[in-house]
């Protein structure tokens, strides 16, 4: 099973993420399959590649609870819909 799941990176005390799609049962800083965005919580920004995460989750990719709450802040739900 393909997640879309966090990835981290960055100094102690100073982390940042990328979101990737990832199998499901590779650890957490694995090799991903795919980058599709950027999230830092310190600043709350977010980069993502919009397209590419529409296309895997009609693939059938599952996001985790963290990442689909960004999701779903950048109205990215919607364009799966329609």
């Amino acid at each position: 099973m393909i997640k879309l799941r966090l990835k981290r990176y960055g100094k102690k005390r100073e982390v940042s993420y990328r979101i990737v799609a990832i199998k499901s049962d590779a650890r957490r800083d694995g090799r991903p399959l795919e980058e599709l965005g950027f999230y830092n919580p310190r600043t709350d920004e977010t980069r993502l590649d919009v397209p590419a995460i529409v296309k895997r989750l009609k693939e059938g990719a599952q996001p985790t609870e963290t990442v689909r709450s960004i999701l779903r802040k950048a109205n990215v739900f919607e364009q799966v819909r329609a």
